[in-house]
């Protein structure tokens, strides 16, 4: 009957508004919480099951931040997952930064969490007590303090670059420790022939320097700000795998609190006087005095790298190039 039909007709009219009021509300609430996440800032900090790390690591997710944080210990890590999770968005992610398997992993893993990052802070390194050597042939201080943020850097670099509009930023933690160092031994970079555990870590905190130094030369066209700093004496397990020498200066200096050094981090990564310039050295949220002459050269800074490219390389690791 022709009163049925428009009958008819006029309900699957109204049943196609309602279906398309539907699902233009349902777009409008993923558009929406896209943006949320699109726009919430990403960082990674290594080294953030304890002491320095975790600390940068809760006042970024205080702050509002996702934050992918790494550890070695499974059971520091696993407990520091828990506690800064309760807080906001923080994903831990463990590895052992000797290893450049690991850390290869790791940055796989880093890649399935996010599509971006806005800041990468290298804060894992260490100090041995003798010279060990790794299963890939690394000596493990240098492995820790300059191989691994080197890898992971270059692992990452489509994540900090993803956005030809916007910079990021990468920021390590050195030491003072650094001026002890009278340069790289080129004939014997990582120590394995002639070790000593202070003059070892010493080395790979000047190393790191140079790596950052040029880093920034390197990702200055890619938007890449790149700083250092210099943390303090720290209260923290720093010198619990260090020699006798190393454990008994620790217990008897006067030290700060890990929050203190995480201040700094937190200021680099967040505030516009850490997007200023590139290749800076830091220490309580200002410009340190200039670091060792060693450590401002850049001949060394281009040298080092190269030599930790052949030396990945040759561990079957394929680097993105700057």
């Amino acid at each position: 009957m022709p009163g049925n039909s428009h009958t008819r007709n006029f309900d699957r009219c109204i049943a196609a508004i309602i279906v398309g009021l539907y699902m233009y509300r349902t777009t409008l609430i993923e558009s929406k919480a896209l943006r949320v996440d699109t726009e919430r800032r990403v960082a990674i900090v290594t080294g953030a099951s304890s002491g320095i790390g975790k600390a940068t690591a809760r006042r970024l997710v205080d702050l509002g931040w996702k934050v992918i944080g790494t550890g070695r210990d499974p059971q520091r890590s696993a407990d520091t997952a828990t506690e800064i999770a309760a807080l906001g968005d923080f994903t831990m992610l463990q590895a052992d930064f000797t290893s450049m398997s690991q850390v290869a992993r790791l940055a796989e893993e880093i890649r399935s969490c996010t599509s971006r990052l806005d800041v990468l802070i290298h804060n894992a390194g260490g100090v041995r007590d003798r010279k060990i050597v790794t299963e890939e042939g690394t000596e493990a201080t240098f492995a820790a303090n300059l191989l691994a943020p080197f890898l992971l850097t270059h692992e990452l670099l489509p994540l900090l670059t993803v956005d030809p509009t916007a910079s990021s930023r990468v920021i390590a933690v050195s030491s003072s420790a650094h001026r002890i160092a009278n340069g790289i031994d080129w004939n014997d970079p990582q120590s394995l022939d002639r070790f000593n555990t202070a003059l070892a870590y010493g080395r790979a905190k000047l190393a790191i320097i140079l790596f950052i130094r040029e880093l920034a030369r390197r990702g200055a066209a890619s938007g890449i700000v790149a700083h250092s700093m210099h943390p303090g004496t720290v209260s923290t397990n720093f010198a619990a795998h260090g020699d006798t020498g190393m454990r008994e200066y620790m217990a008897s200096a006067d030290t700060v609190p890990p929050e203190e050094p995480a201040d700094t981090l937190v200021w680099l990564a967040t505030s516009p006087e850490g997007g200023r310039g590139s290749g800076r050295y830091f220490h309580r949220r200002a410009e340190e005095e200039i670091p060792s002459d060693e450590a401002r050269d850049d001949d060394a800074a281009r040298l080092l790298w190269q030599f930790s490219s052949r030396l990945l390389c040759g561990l079957g690791r394929s680097l993105s190039e700057l």
